[in-house]
C-alpha cells in the first residue's frame, strides 16, 4: 500500500499537469485527492502503528547489486505524514480560493501533488539511496514551484538560488550516504541505526550528510535561499516552507541522531549550527516590513530550534523535538495562510502600507492571534507545551546542556518579540510601522472558505493545548520510534517548576523587547552586518561564472582539430602509462595466418593513407569505405561470415550517411596557412594512437586468464536466441539493452546534428549547388 500511495501521487500530479488548461482549478481537487487518501489511510492504520507495529514494503530493483525499494512506516513517519499529507490537504483547499481561476492554477496543482509525493517518499524511505532520489525530487519540484511565475526575473532567480544551494548540499549528502552505506555494509536506514558503524570514515560521512540536511532546512550559513523563495505564491510557501520541504533536513537528522550523536563532531556541529540559526534568524525576523519575509526568518529560527532538539541525541530533547515538530506545522502554516489572505485582498503585505482591517476580518484575526500565540508559546496553546517540554529536557543537565538551554531561552525571547510584531499587523499596524498618512480601512473580509483552512489549523493548536491527551500518544510513540528511551507524556500543567519559570521569563523578556522595538531597531541598524547571506551567494555565483569563463577560454578554443588531438592523445598516452608500468608484453603473435592476409592488409594501409591525403571530401569518404570493406574481407578470410555481414551493413550505412552530409559541405577540404594543429603534432598523435591500439590488442590477447565468453555466446545463440548469426544475436538479444541505449544515443545525436544544421542555414540563402557532389 505504501508504494501504491506514492504511485497515486505521481499519477494524480501528472494527470493534473497534462490537463492543466482544461481542468483549471479543478486540478486542485484531482491533486488534493492524493494527500487526502494518504492521510485517511494513515489514520486507519494509526492505532496499530501507535501500538508499536511497523509497516514495511520491499520491491526488488536490481538484485545483483542489492538495490531495492525499501519503504517503512513507523510512528515517527506517521507524525511526518500528518504534516505532509494532513496539512497538505488543507493547503489544496486554501489554494482553491487563493488562485481562483488563474491560468497557472493547474500547473501549481500538478507540481504540488508531485512535490507531496516526493516528500512522502522521503519520510517513508528505508533506504539511503531511495531517500536521496526522493530528496532530489523535492528540490526539482520546489524549483518549479518557486519559479511558477517564470515571466518574473525575481522568481526565476529565487528558484535557481534554492535549487543550487539544496542540490549542492544534496550532492554532499549523497557522498555521505555512499560512505555510510559502505562502512555499515547496508543502505537500509533501520539496519544502520540499529547497528551503527564507527570510525573516521563514518565521521566524514556524517559531516557530509549534515551539510545536506543544513542546506535543506535553511540553517546558517545556507539560509539565504528561504527568504528569497517568498516570491512564490502563498499556498506554495505555506506548504513547502512550514510543513514539508524545510522539515526534510530536520527529519533526516532526527533519524540518525540517536545512533550517531556521539560520533565525531555530530553533536557540537548540530547544536552550534542550530543555536546560531535560531538566534540569528530571530534577530533578523525583527527587521523586515514584508510579512512573508518576517515569517521566513521566523521559520529559519524555528528550524534551528528543531535542529537542536532532534539533533542533540538526548531522549528528553528528542521527545520535545517531536512535540515541536507538529506544533510548528500547526501554527506556521496558518500564519502563512492569513498573510496570504491579507495580500490577496489588500494587494500588499508591507507593514508600512497595510490597511487597517475592519469588522469583516474577525475570523482572520482569530486565526492569526491563535497561531502567533502558539508560536510565542503562550498557554494554553500547543506551542506552549512544546516549548516547556524543550526547557524541561535541559534543566538539571550538564554544564554543556545548561549552555544549550541558555541559547534556547535567548532564541525563544526573540520568538516572542517577532510573534508580537506579526500579531500587531492584524490589530495596530501603526504600532510596528507608522504609515506616511492615514491608513484606509478594509471592511470587506475574505470568504469563509478562504479562511477555513487557516482557522481549522489555528483551532487545532488551541484544542491540542487544552487537551494534550489527544496527541500525547502520537508524539510519545514518534519519539520512542527514534529513541526507545524517549517519551513525551504531555501535560498542560506540571506544577511550578524551573521550566515554567523559564517560560514566564521568556514571555516577559520577549514582551519587553517588543515594547523597546524602537531602540532595538536603531541598535540593529547600527550593528547589523553590511553583507547578507544573499550577497555572499551572489558573490560566489559571480566568482564561479568568472572562473568558468576563464577556464572555457583556455580549454575551449573552438578548434575541432585541437579538441580531437587532445582527446585522442589523452586516450592513447594515459592508458599507455599504466600499461607500461607492469609486465605487459606476451610476445609477438602470429602475424600471418593465411595467404590472403597480406594483400588485405596492404589494401587497408593504402586506403587509410589515401583517405588521409585526399584533397576532396568525397574521395576521402570513398577511401574510408574501402578500408571498411577491406575489414569485411578480413573477417571472411578468418572464417567469421556473420561478423563480416554486420561490418558490411554498418560500412554501407556509414558511406551513405557520409555522402548525404557531404551534399551540404564544400567539395574540397579547407587548407589553412596556419592550421590550429601542425603536421608534426598530427603525425605524433596519429602514431601514438596507432601504436597504442596495436600494443593494447597484443597485451589483451595475452592477458586472458579465463575462457572467452564468446564461446558460450556461440553455443547459446541458436538454442536460446533463435539465430544463426551470432553477432546479430549478441546485439539484439544478449546485449539488447546495450544496443537500445547506443541506438538512443545515436538518434539523439542525429536529431541534435540535424537541428544545428537547420539552425545554421539562413532562410534567405540556398546552399551553393556548385559545391555539391552529384
Amino acid at each position: 500500500m505504501l508504494l501504491a500511495l506514492l504511485a497515486l501521487h505521481a499519477i494524480a500530479g501528472l494527470a493534473a499537469l497534462s490537463g492543466a488548461r482544461r481542468l483549471g482549478r479543478w486540478a486542485l481537487v484531482l491533486g488534493g485527492l492524493a494527500p487526502a487518501v494518504t492521510i485517511t489511510w494513515a489514520a486507519s492504520r494509526a492505532g496499530a502503528v501507535l501500538d508499536g507495529d511497523v509497516i514495511t514494503e520491499q520491491v526488488s530493483w536490481v538484485p545483483g547489486l542489492d538495490l531495492s525499494l525499501d519503504l517503512r512506516l513507523d510512528a515517527f513517519s506517521l507524525l511526518m505524514i500528518v504534516l505532509v499529507s494532513g496539512i497538505g490537504t488543507l493547503v489544496f483547499a486554501y489554494a482553491w480560493s487563493y488562485f481562483g481561476r488563474a491560468e497557472k492554477v493547474g500547473r501549481v496543482a500538478g507540481l504540488l501533488t508531485l512535490f507531496a509525493g516526493a516528500m512522502l517518499g522521503v519520510v517513508l524511505a528505508d533506504n539511503l539511496l531511495l531517500l536521496y532520489v526522493c530528496w532530489e525530487l523535492t528540490s526539482v519540484t520546489s524549483y518549479l514551484l518557486i519559479g511558477i511565475d517564470d515571466d518574473e526575473p525575481e522568481a526565476r532567480a529565487a528558484a535557481l538560488h534554492a535549487l543550487l544551494v539544496t542540490s549542492l548540499g544534496g550532492l554532499a549528502m549523497l557522498g555521505g550516504f555512499v560512505l555510510l552505506g559502505q562502512a555499515g555494509g547496508t543502505y537500509r536506514i533501520s539496519a544502520l541505526v540499529a547497528d551503527p558503524p564507527s570510525g573516521t570514515l563514518v565521521g566524514v560521512a556524517l559531516v557530509l550528510v549534515l551539510v545536506g540536511a543544513f542546506t535543506k532546512s535553511a540553517q546558517y550559513p545556507f539560509h539565504s535561499w528561504l527568504p528569497g523563495a517568498m516570491v512564490a505564491p502563498t499556498p506554495i510557501s505555506a506548504y513547502l516552507h512550514s510543513a514539508a520541504m524545510v522539515k526534510a533536513g530536520v527529519y533526516l537528522v532526527a533519524l540518525l541522531a540517536p545512533a550517531f550523536a556521539t560520533t565525531g563532531v555530530w553533536r557540537p556541529l548540530v547544536v552550534g549550527v542550530g543555536l546560531t540559526t535560531m538566534i540569528a534568524g530571530g534577530l533578523r525576523a525583527l527587521r523586515p516590513f514584508d510579512l512573508k519575509q518576517l515569517l521566513a526568518f521566523g521559520t529559519i529560527s524555528q528550524l534551528g530550534f528543531l535542529m537542536v532538539l532532534l539533533g542533540i541525541g538526548l531522549p528528553e530533547a528528542t521527545a520535545a523535538g517531536c512535540t515541536l515538530l507538529l506544533a510548528h506545522g500547526l501554527f506556521k502554516a496558518p500564519l502563512f495562510m492569513v498573510v496570504g489572505i491579507v495580500d490577496h485582498e489588500a494587494h500588499t503585505r508591507d507593514l508600512r502600507t497595510l490597511p487597517r482591517l475592519g469588522t469583516g476580518w474577525t475570523t482572520v484575526r482569530v486565526a492569526a492571534f491563535l497561531s502567533a500565540a502558539s508560536m510565542a508559546a503562550i498557554p494554553p496553546l500547543a506551542g506552549f507545551l512544546a516549548k516547556e517540554k524543550a526547557y524541561d529536557a535541559f534543566v538539571g543537565g550538564s554544564d554543556g546542556e545548561r549552555l544549550v538551554l541558555a541559547g534556547i531561552v535567548a532564541g525563544s525571547v526573540l520568538t516572542v518579540a517577532y510573534s508580537l510584531r506579526l500579531a500587531a499587523a492584524f490589530w495596530r499596524p501603526d504600532a510596528v510601522a507608522p504609515a506616511d498618512g492615514p491608513r484606509p480601512v478594509l471592511d470587506h473580509g475574505p470568504s469563509p472558505t478562504f479562511v477555513a483552512p487557516a482557522l481549522l489549523l489555528a483551532g487545532l493548536s488551541l484544542l491540542l493545548g487544552l487537551f494534550p491527551a489527544l496527541w500525547s500518544s502520537l508524539v510519545d510513540q514518534a519519539a520512542a520510534a527514534l529513541d526507545p528511551e524517549a517519551g513525551a507524556s504531555l501535560k498542560l500543567w506540571h506544577g511550578i517548576n524551573t521550566a515554567l519559570v523559564l517560560s514566564g521569563l521568556t514571555l516577559a523578556l520577549g514582551t519587553g523587547l517588543f515594547a523597546a522595538r524602537g531602540a532595538v531597531a536603531r541598535a540593529q541598524a547600527r550593528l547589523a552586518p553590511t553583507v547578507t547571506g544573499a550577497d555572499v551567494y551572489d558573490a560566489v555565483v559571480r566568482r564561479v561564472l568568472h572562473l568558468a569563463a576563464l577556464v572555457t577560454s583556455v580549454v575551449q578554443s573552438g578548434s575541432l582539430p585541437i579538441y580531437a588531438a587532445v582527446i585522442l592523445g589523452t586516450a592513447a598516452v594515459v592508458p599507455a602509462v599504466g600499461l607500461l608500468s607492469g609486465a605487459w608484453w606476451p610476445g609477438w603473435p602470429t602475424l600471418v595466418t593465411r595467404a590472403a592476409d597480406l594483400p588485405i592488409a596492404a589494401l587497408l594501409v593504402i586506403a587509410a593513407l589515401a583517405a588521409a591525403m585526399a584533397a576532396r571530401r568525397f574521395v576521402a569518404a570513398l577511401f574510408l569505405g574501402v578500408a571498411g570493406y577491406a575489414m569485411t574481407l578480413f573477417f571472411v578470410v578468418q572464417g567469421a561470415p556473420d561478423l563480416a555481414l554486420t561490418q558490411f551493413a554498418v560500412e554501407t550505412l556509414s558511406v551513405v550517411v557520409f555522402l548525404l552530409v557531404l551534399r551540404r559541405l564544400p567539395d574540397r577540404f579547407e587548407r589553412h596557412r596556419a592550421p590550429a594543429v601542425g603536421v608534426v603534432p598530427r603525425l605524433a598523435v596519429s602514431a601514438a594512437v596507432g601504436v597504442f591500439v596495436v600494443a593494447m590488442a597484443i597485451a589483451a590477447s595475452g592477458a586472458r586468464t579465463e575462457p572467452p565468453v564468446s564461446r558460450e555466446m556461440t553455443e547459446r545463440a541458436l538454442p536460446e536466441g533463435d539465430g544463426k548469426n551470432v553477432v546479430n544475436v549478441i546485439l539484439v538479444d544478449f546485449r539488447g539493452l546495450d544496443t537500445l541505449g547506443e541506438v538512443t544515443v545515436l538518434v539523439a545525436a542525429g536529431i541534435g546534428v540535424a537541428a544545428l544544421a537547420r539552425a545554421g542555414q539562413r532562410p534567405d540563402r540556398r546552399p551553393d549547388r556548385r559545391s555539391e557532389v552529384t
